[in-house]
């Protein structure tokens, strides 16, 4: 895949708020990595009644269900309608869109996931952007860090591009797929519509629509060729 196939805009071409705020002024979306904790924060200032601060810079929508035994950390924003499962590690800078399910004994941390998103057994999740409707199946992990602690590079067929990032886990469009214990190594982006087999280690960038099997078998959904 080429640079230009890429973009913020590539993945995300229909940002609604508060994730336009983000991401819109991004070429590449892992550039908003590190603007999460500011992003959160100029979110908390304009809340409505509807979130309670259930302590400082931790906000939490009224909807939402809360199950015992979770941790809250700093800058978290929860919305409407989302469920926090028994052992959820939430350690900082993370917003949860509507909808979505942050699952028993699952961890997250400078991530960000849209609306609907599907989080819900032994999940990690840092560094990160999910989109919409994206779901990680049970032990799906996304790793933030290269075993040498080097920086990340995201290599395309025109070249490299140098992130600046030591901390970077992955980036999923909208309607994800990864199965049960897959791992997303670091750099790791998804297009939209795209299904993960169970058990994978997935490296690099992953076209929309298709079906990983493993890094040599990577196929179109029926219809979509």
């Amino acid at each position: 895949m080429k640079k230009e196939a890429c973009t913020t805009k590539k993945l995300f071409p229909e940002l609604k708020a508060p994730y336009d705020n983000l991401l819109q002024d991004t070429l590449y979306p892992w550039e908003a990595l590190p603007k999460i904790k500011a992003w959160i924060k100029a979110i908390q200032e304009s809340l409505s009644d509807d979130y309670n601060e259930v302590k400082p810079g931790v906000f939490i929508h009224k909807t939402v269900k809360i199950f015992p035994n979770i941790y809250l950390g700093e800058n978290i924003i929860i919305m409407e309608d989302c469920e926090l499962r028994p052992g959820a590690f939430l350690r900082e800078n993370v917003f949860a869109g509507a909808g979505s399910v942050l699952g028993n004994s699952c961890e997250f941390k400078n991530a960000v996931l849209f609306p609907h998103v599907q989080t819900p057994h032994y999940n990690y999740v840092g560094d990160s952007i999910l989109g919409e409707y994206s779901h990680l199946g049970a032990g799906a992990l996304t790793s933030n860090v290269k075993s040498d602690k080097t920086l990340l590079k995201i290599h395309f067929e025109d070249g490299e591009i140098e992130t600046g990032l030591k901390k970077f886990g992955a980036i999923l469009s909208d309607h994800v797929e990864v199965g049960c214990q897959s791992v997303l190594n670091p750099g790791t982006i998804i297009f939209s519509h795209t299904n993960i087999y169970p058990l994978s280690a997935v490296r690099g960038i992953i076209p929309g629509d298709s079906i990983y099997k493993d890094k040599s078998t990577i196929v179109k959904k029926r219809g979509k060729e």
